[in-house]
């Protein structure tokens, strides 16, 4: 049984819509409420404003840069200022997917300091070759069994998707492997420790949906979520001083199983015509931009 009498296995409904939840604070609110133990899942993507290319075109991942994903900056945040409002801790964990290890490791420490310095309190990664490349659902196994060996999470938060792969699959695997509710796409979070109950709003896009879960729970945030805080200087040396432990998959005891092959990865071409339309009037450049779109079958003629 968890802090909130959850089972290892719970089954059912993962979420619950509702017009409100009675007592629950935002993460804006001031209380005196039950310290919470967070976890927040920290991915180093390739940085898409760094990617390198070979010879043929492809994305050479090897040398491109990794960069804290953006998605998980949010995720960052809401997890400190829960725990600036309610006490406790957040916890980063974190797998290394893009190699070679020996020179991507340095990199994934430098993602994790800086999440280290946004508040986090202490980091916990995963490195070992065959998570190289990434595949979800092995990466998916080892942050279970990380988290598991850790324990007594309240709250498992991480980003809507990572900047560079963008599956979006982590945080569901994780709530389904644990057998934990999962909340996605949350655009708001609210949390009644007392209760043990969080509460969402959900971006569906064209709608936004309230919904609450008892915790412990996975819940995945977007980039409205909030405005990630850019860590002062005394921050991000006091940050070095931050714990962060490593771990292989055998460490985890978590077997390294079959995966799809990463074949190639391409850039998309993006070819301008360059055209210049010249005209006397703003309504002659008018003219002449719509007959040249149809033309070029954007518009309908």
């Amino acid at each position: 049984m968890g802090r909130y009498g959850a089972s290892p296995s719970l089954h059912g409904t993962l979420w619950q819509p509702l017009g409100a939840v009675e007592g629950s604070v935002a993460i804006g609110g001031v209380l005196p409420s039950m310290p919470l133990n967070i976890a927040v899942l920290v991915k180093a993507s390739l940085d898409p404003n760094m990617i390198r290319t070979g010879s043929d075109g492809g994305v050479d991942a090897a040398a491109t840069p990794l960069a804290i994903s953006e998605y998980d900056k949010n995720a960052v945040e809401a997890a400190v200022q829960l725990k600036e409002k309610h006490g406790g801790r957040v916890v980063a964990v974190s797998a290394l997917t893009w190699g070679p290890s020996a020179r991507k490791r340095k990199e994934l420490e430098q993602v994790i300091r800086e999440a280290l310095a946004m508040g986090v309190d202490e980091a916990h990664i995963i490195i070992d070759d065959a998570l190289i490349p990434g595949d979800p659902l092995l990466t998916a196994r080892a942050v279970t069994a990380l988290l598991q060996k850790l324990g007594g999470f309240d709250l498992i938060i991480t980003g809507e998707a990572s900047m560079d792969m963008i599956s979006g699959q982590i945080g569901g695997r994780v709530a389904a492997l644990m057998g934990l509710p999962f909340i996605s796409y949350a655009r708001s979070l609210e949390v009644d420790a007392g209760a043990g109950v969080v509460r969402a709003v959900r971006d569906l896009e064209e709608s936004l949906q309230t919904v609450k879960a008892k915790m412990p729970a996975v819940v995945s945030v977007t980039g409205e979520a909030n405005k990630p805080r850019i860590p002062t200087l005394l921050q991000i040396r006091r940050a070095m001083r931050k714990p962060v432990k490593t771990y292989s998959l055998s460490d985890l005891e978590v077997d390294s199983v079959a995966k799809p092959r990463l074949v190639e990865m391409k850039l998309i071409q993006v070819k301008r015509k360059n055209v210049i339309i010249e005209a006397e009037t703003l309504e002659q450049a008018a003219e002449k931009l719509i007959e040249y779109l149809e033309q070029e079958g954007v518009l309908p003629k």
